[in-house]
């Protein structure tokens, strides 16, 4: 009961959807900042929510999902060149959106992906990348990544042959360069509560799924199915799977890669 009104309160006063997070990702997140602050028990840790105003901030930033990095699972983006080639051939304004991105390495991995490829019309293209934390993307806006003891940056570049052309680095730091960066605008989106911030031909919202409970996931799937237009692609982690509701909406296009089209209009 404690855990429970400890989410109640966090969902109540500092706007966090616990209700649609799986309980097992609150409690581990909710637990690591316990331990930060020496607090034994939830109710202990809900007063200390209350009493410091700067931990709704610091839990805020721990309950975010902000796992990611460059070319994150490379197939997938190997398979994703030839719909930018189709898209940048096919429109004069081809329009993508990643949700979360986290600290941007997703949104700037498209941006890579359409620079680096002669076949893209990458001027054609424009990226949206949104996100719930507002210090995520106060670090996405920088490009600046550094390499430590469990982020290894030059490896995740890897897939690109010349990655000098794209990321400036300097030791440890590695900077995203202007070019890359012109592709990509930020904004703040709480996609679980906020509608979708335009219509888009292509979504990518990898390895969200996984953190949010059952019932919650189809509202998503409606928002990102209001984002889609006609005939657009859907991209989602490879351990997700499209909500049973819509099946019919999204037909698989590479199911190995959990890449899908959106039914085009009638």
């Amino acid at each position: 009961m404690s855990f429970q009104r400890l989410l109640d309160y966090v969902e109540r006063e500092i706007g966090f959807a616990t209700s649609y997070y799986n309980d097992a990702y609150l409690d581990r997140r909710i637990s690591a900042r316990m331990r930060r602050t020496d607090c034994d028990d939830y109710a202990e840790y809900r007063e200390r929510l209350r009493a410091d105003p700067d931990e709704p901030a610091l839990l805020l930033d721990s309950l975010n999902v902000n796992v990611t990095g460059f070319f994150r699972n490379p197939e997938t983006w190997s398979a994703v060149v030839p719909i930018l080639r189709a898209l940048t051939e096919e429109r004069q304004r081809a329009t993508l959106w990643s949700v979360p991105c986290a600290d941007g390495r997703e949104p700037y991995t498209l941006s890579m992906l359409a620079l680096d490829d002669a076949d893209v019309a990458a001027s054609r293209l424009s990226i949206l990348a949104s996100d719930i934390d507002p210090n995520a993307l106060a670090s996405a806006r920088d490009g600046v990544y550094h390499t430590t003891r469990t982020t290894d940056i030059a490896a995740e570049l890897d897939p690109l042959s010349t990655a000098g052309e794209y990321v400036t680095r300097e030791g440890d730091e590695f900077r995203v360069t202007d070019r890359v960066q012109s592709l990509v605008e930020f904004s703040q989106h709480d996609l679980i509560q906020d509608r979708p911030p335009g219509e888009f031909d292509m979504v990518v919202c990898r390895n969200l799924f996984i953190y949010i409970d059952a019932q919650y996931k189809r509202p998503i799937f409606e928002t990102l199915d209001e984002a889609l237009r006609p005939g657009g692609y859907l991209v989602i982690g490879r351990t997700e799977t499209v909500h049973r509701d819509f099946k019919e909406t999204f037909e698989s296009v590479d199911s190995e890669r959990r890449i899908y089209r959106k039914a085009p209009a009638e």
